[in-house]
């Protein structure tokens, strides 16, 4: 799985090296902080582009992220796709999480779903807040989710 920066610079360690190499650094220049995941999608020409991202936040001191994208050209439902967003932030912050409890930064999963039933993205809202709770993760979806109706979106757009 390849990472990268927000500059595209690619991320030559595991990501789980990558990350804790983040918070010894950040946490030696004083800063406190949190982590939130989330993957947004969009389909062009067929073809499914999802990105993924660990955004970082420094206490009042801005933020950063790492980046991974994939693709796929297997037809979805709107309801597939939210999931499939769903299973991917979820597989990285499982992998991630024991890291993130030994240093005791504070995680959230934020899901590119909105909680208005108007939207269609809603269809999903229920089965993806029982999976990302059930898992033990926080949750957030639109239009709390930044991570992923912001960050993650700016990669797909």
């Amino acid at each position: 799985m390849i990472w990268q920066h927000y500059n595209g610079e690619v991320i030559r360690t595991p990501i789980n090296t990558a990350v804790e190499e983040i918070i010894k650094k950040e946490t030696r220049l004083g800063n406190e902080l949190k982590v939130y995941i989330g993957t947004d999608s969009q389909v062009k020409r067929g073809v499914i582009e999802f990105a993924t991202v660990i955004v970082f936040l420094r206490e009042h001191k801005g933020g950063f992220m790492f980046i991974h994208r994939d693709r796929n050209s297997q037809t979805m439902t709107i309801k597939e796709r939210m999931l499939t967003e769903v299973q991917k932030s979820i597989d990285i912050a499982f992998n991630l999480c024991p890291l993130l409890e030994q240093y005791h930064v504070d995680l959230e999963v934020h899901a590119d779903i909105n909680t208005n039933p108007n939207f269609e993205s809603n269809v999903a809202l229920k089965e993806a807040m029982g999976y990302i709770l059930g898992m033990g993760f926080r949750f957030k979806a639109k239009p709390e989710s930044f991570a992923s109706t912001n960050c993650a979106n700016k990669i797909v757009q």
